[in-house]
């Protein structure tokens, strides 16, 4: 499936951020260079330990989890840090499957995914590196929750990782979402900059900001 362009990428190019997103970041480097993730980097292996790790959590809610939904808990469990991408989930899965740890049910209408006995036993014999998976994602969030003055940055850059994702391969549903929840942000922003005083919807310079509805 080809790349879906979005106006950012028309403007900018599909390689990262806008050159402004990244000067205000601190991700400056050559010119073309991709900037590098302000959170923690997923090693090889970690999509395999993060598959098994989902699939059993869903397991022991009694929850049906499908490879679609596998994604979403992994950005979930990681604070929307690491996404991985459907192109490295489901081959995994497929090899998961071939060395019979996992298993696919199609009775209900829908492709669920479970642990057979054997994986089963494979999460229970491999706790510690099912965790540790997890492990840098929880410090990364625990950095952003303690009030140190470099917080900001860290958090400015976890929001616009979630925007670019939005921006780039979300729907037009999700963007309109997204559009309403950054206005009331940025309302939100002017707010405390005026001392608490309620939100407005003005700019820096005391005048209305038109909702264009556009990212």
């Amino acid at each position: 499936m080809g790349h879906r362009h979005s106006p950012w990428d028309q403007r900018f190019g599909h390689g990262g951020p806008p050159p402004w997103v990244q000067g205000l970041l601190g991700w400056g480097g050559a010119p073309g260079a991709t900037p590098s993730s302000p959170g923690p980097r997923a090693k090889r292996g970690d999509v395999r330990l993060a598959i098994l790790s989902v699939v059993a959590e869903a397991a022991r809610r009694e929850e049906p989890i499908n490879g679609y939904q596998v994604i979403q808990q992994i950005a979930e469990r990681s604070d929307g840090a690491w996404r991985p991408s459907p192109g490295s989930v489901y081959p995994t899965i497929q090899q998961l499957q071939d060395e019979g740890l996992v298993e696919a049910d199609d009775a209900r209408g829908r492709r669920t995914l479970q642990l057979t006995a054997e994986g089963q036993a494979y999460v229970a014999a491999h706790t510690a590196d099912l965790d540790a998976v997890w492990a840098p994602y929880e410090r990364a969030t625990q950095r952003a929750t303690t009030g140190t003055s470099g917080d900001l940055k860290s958090e400015i850059g976890q929001m616009m990782s979630a925007v670019w994702q939005i921006v780039t391969q979300g729907s037009d549903a999700q963007r309109k979402a997204a559009i309403g929840v950054l206005v009331d942000t940025r309302r939100a922003l002017y707010g405390i900059l005026a001392d608490g005083a309620a939100p407005t919807g003005r700019g820096p310079d005391g005048a209305d900001e038109p909702d264009d509805g556009s990212l």
